[in-house]
């Protein structure tokens, strides 16, 4: 089969990462094409971030519809339909797809329909089908693996039966009990919105806390809100089978309890997308399920790179666009530069919602030792809670280096924690110290106020 074109640069999935790299690429004068079997826009706009955002608030709605008679609002009756929010996010999903086609199309970017792998490190193969035979080959002087990463499902019986979080978003109905099964923040967050929209949800953990990684004190606070606003989180817990039809299911625990449900969500992780890409033909170097690179993200062929996901260095959306326009960047234009991943922001869209900068505590002590960190905190319930009176409390906290007074963590559990974070994020990259946190005026009256008056 002959070699249809050639390109500068052929970019194999069209996500976050993948559509940064190609379009920076192309503006610095690369003559680049795009491969993705599926709708453009990846992960975090077809089945992540995006519309999960989307649910988050429509759950919060209904949060605000409770709390109305605390303000001396009377509702009369309120309409509720789940299959017309799920339709509405399907919807804005569909319409952000067609508005990263047109960028392809303005950047110049030529976009191929199909999914590609390497048939050698100098050639690719374009299939209709994931796996499916050759349809066209293609070549390029360089090669951009960015196909993302997908959920997996534990090896138990009936798990066949159970839902991922890509199924989430193509639901009409909710049942009415749901069963979560995991501790991540993907688990959390689904919890959160199933039961912001009315569900009976139980979260199966296997750990003996929930968003490991994290700072302890943070997710046992958000531990405590999922509990007060009634999720029943069984910790310790493991689930060995699912049985029963779709609707009327049973989830059988290691310890003998059963629990019925409508629905199971298995959130139990995500892995790289690595299988159907042909990486043996190409050469790449394989190291634990993930495509090994070093800091500029070049793999173990010289001309072929990877970022985002399938590296599983940090999996988070900005962190793949930055790695992806960094190579561009390096390999196309006049400035290279490489991505730190030493101090990032991240958020978990739980409720109550959590976000963190830098160090935590746990991290901190390990680095500095017990006598060269200070921690600063507070925990309060918000104004906005005042007059409902319900609702969990918020928590602040920071992490100062006893020698240097240098706020090296900053995080946060409450309302509003993820827009608060990311401005902090930039006092914590610049190295400002306590002094400097103290010597801000504060913002009366206001959550974030907190941060620059702990004593």
């Amino acid at each position: 089969m002959a070699i249809e074109s050639t390109f500068d640069l052929i970019v194999l999935g069209a996500g976050s990462g993948g559509l940064a790299a190609a379009k920076r690429a192309a503006r610095h004068g690369a003559k680049v094409a795009i491969v993705e079997g599926d709708r453009v826009g990846g992960t975090c706009v077809i089945r992540g971030c995006v519309p999960k955002k989307l649910l988050v608030y429509g759950a919060q709605a209904r949060h605000q519809l409770n709390d109305a008679p605390a303000y001396g609002l009377t509702l009369g009756s309120v309409e509720s339909s789940v299959a017309e929010l799920f339709r509405r996010v399907r919807a804005e999903v569909d319409r952000l797809n067609h508005l990263h086609l047109g960028f392809l199309e303005k950047a110049g970017v030529a976009r191929i329909d199909g999914w590609g792998r390497f048939l050698s490190d100098q050639c690719i193969g374009i299939a209709t089908e994931r796996g499916g035979p050759i349809q066209r080959e293609l070549s390029a002087a360089h090669y951009l693996v960015a196909v993302g990463g997908r959920p997996v499902r534990p090896d138990i019986p009936g798990i066949e039966h159970t839902w991922i979080s890509d199924d989430m978003f193509n639901l009409e109905q909710l049942p009415k009990e749901v069963v979560v099964v995991g501790a991540g923040f993907i688990a959390c967050e689904f919890a959160c919105i199933l039961r912001g929209l009315g569900v009976e949800v139980t979260q199966v953990v296997r750990g003996s806390g929930l968003l490991r990684g994290f700072d302890r004190e943070l997710a046992d606070a958000v531990l405590e809100g999922l509990r007060e606003q009634g999720i029943h989180v069984l910790l310790e817990r493991t689930v060995s089978a699912v049985s029963g039809q779709p609707g009327d299911l049973t989830v059988q625990m290691s310890d003998g309890l059963a629990l019925p449900c409508g629905g199971v969500l298995m959130a139990t992780g995500r892995r790289p997308w690595l299988e159907g890409l042909g990486l043996d033909a190409a050469g790449v170097a394989v190291e634990q399920g993930r495509i090994n690179v070093d800091a500029d993200s070049r793999t173990s062929v010289a001309h072929i790179y990877a970022v985002g996901d399938v590296t599983d260095r940090v999996n988070l959306t900005p962190v793949a666009i930055d790695e992806g326009r960094a190579f561009a960047d390096s390999t196309f234009g006049t400035r290279p530069r490489q991505v730190n991943h030493d101090l990032l922001a991240s958020a978990v869209f739980s409720d109550p919602e959590l976000a963190t900068v830098g160090l935590s505590e746990e991290a901190a002590i390990d680095r500095h030792g017990v006598d060269g960190v200070v921690i600063h905190r507070a925990r309060f319930r918000s104004m906005s809670r005042a007059l409902p009176a319900t609702g969990p409390r918020c928590l602040l906290k920071l992490v100062v280096e006893t020698s240097t007074d240098r706020v090296i963590g900053c995080h946060m559990v409450g309302e509003h924690a993820a827009e608060i974070i990311q401005m902090a994020a930039i006092a914590v990259g610049m190295g400002a110290t306590k002094a400097d946190f103290d010597r801000t005026m504060a913002l009366h009256p206001s959550v974030s106020e907190e941060f620059v008056t702990m004593g």
